[in-house]
């Protein structure tokens, strides 16, 4: 995140004596990315970070790919999974590539453990309900329609208001990132992009808990969980600064770029990963030209898998779908609105669809889970007799 935060009590300098009111030391934590050559922070414990009581081996966490699925369109209904375990323990995994992970939940349950994912960069994105999550950089507040944006080895816990929940949760392997042709030299983001740095949510408070009670939290490192216990608890942060953080951003800030004519599916990129992009399709006035076409042209993407996650029931160039529906259209194959929706658009002035997409540029895999909750005869739509 390329942006300086501060919370909280710091030194006058970094890696210097920082003493608590008794007298001992503070400890201080460099949290860096990309060695040392990438954005980091610096937080300062009450104790040791390193001091563990115990471990336990929890096993894999790694999906199970299909290697040999035929290539075809593809609708799962999330609507047919039933709420199930917390933010954690109800992942599900529906697809994923060497670049990044996609789980559905729909949480019943509070989390047991604080948590940390040391594999990779974490999207969780709230389709319904509010609450706040805990972490090491503070509290984060979030409600509906948020995207929580957290980076590889935060520890947090998620606390819902009322369950049960729907969430998505992209799991990058790289960072994720503000796309930079948004951004200045300087990281600030620039007048023509589609959200600004008041609409991102930093951590705004910093509960600090000096007790030595012991505090569990569940690690994923190299597709496994393992349990720590460590002897104190572990949000023990008296203060940190540094451009490494968990942050929120709701689908509904995002601020639509709209043209004369239909704009391609880059207006609406939000955030980068590695090999992958996310996008924000929101409420927006359609293509003003007197002659416009107001859903997207048939496309055929050769060398990009395109996954959406319907929000809502109203996107204009898909029928069938319905809230909670995920549309998964493979490289290979071009995709576009079904028989009849070209017509239907024609002089649609707005549209009120809410979706999150995913473009990887590698192909994704399935998951037995995706094959259990899909509509089979989703790719018949494109046959003039079913419109």
């Amino acid at each position: 995140m390329p942006r300086y935060v501060q919370l909280g009590e710091l030194p006058k300098k970094h890696h210097i004596q920082f003493r608590k009111p008794d007298g001992s030391l503070y400890a201080e934590q460099l949290f860096s990315t990309r060695g040392f050559s990438g954005p980091m922070s610096t937080l300062y414990h009450h104790n040791l970070p390193t001091e563990v009581s115990s471990w336990e081996d929890r096993g894999s966490v790694k999906p199970v790919y299909l290697d040999d699925e035929p290539l075809r369109h593809r609708h799962l209904k999330t609507a047919r999974m039933k709420p199930s375990g917390d933010a954690i323990s109800g992942r599900i995994p529906l697809m994923g590539n060497q670049d990044l992970e996609w789980h559905q939940l729909w949480v019943d349950e509070q989390m047991e453990h604080f948590y940390k994912n040391a594999d990779g960069d974490e999207c969780l994105f709230i389709h319904d309900g509010e609450g706040h999550m805990d972490s090491l950089f503070g509290t984060v507040h979030f409600k509906k329609g948020d995207y929580l944006v957290i980076p590889r080895g935060t520890i947090y816990k998620l606390h819902f208001n009322s369950l049960p929940v729907r969430m998505l949760a992209i799991i990058s392997y790289g960072p994720i990132e503000i796309p930079r042709r948004y951004r200045n030299e300087y990281g600030q983001l620039l007048e023509h992009a589609p959200f600004k740095e008041r609409d991102i949510r930093v951590p705004s408070e910093l509960p600090v808990h000096s007790e030595r009670t012991p505090t569990q939290v569940m690690i994923r490192a190299r597709g496994r969980h393992t349990l720590y216990t460590h002897p104190y608890h572990p949000l023990d942060v008296v203060g940190w600064d540094g451009y490494v953080f968990p942050y929120a951003f709701n689908i509904n800030d995002f601020q639509p770029i709209t043209g004369a004519i239909h704009m391609p599916p880059p207006i609406h990129q939000t955030f980068a990963g590695h090999n992958f992009v996310i996008c924000s399709f929101c409420p927006r006035m359609l293509d003003y030209h007197p002659e416009a076409i107001a859903v997207p042209y048939n496309h055929s993407n050769v060398d990009s898998d395109e996954v959406l996650y319907y929000c809502n029931d109203k996107f204009g160039s898909r029928k069938g779908i319905e809230e909670g529906s995920i549309t998964v259209h493979p490289l290979g194959i071009p995709h576009g609105p079904q028989p009849g929706a070209v017509e239907a658009s024609l002089g649609a002035k707005r549209t009120e669809e809410l979706a999150v997409m995913v473009d990887t540029f590698h192909p994704f895999k399935l998951t037995q889970n995706a094959l259990n909750i899909e509509d089979e005869d989703y790719w018949k739509s494109w046959s003039p007799k079913t419109s």
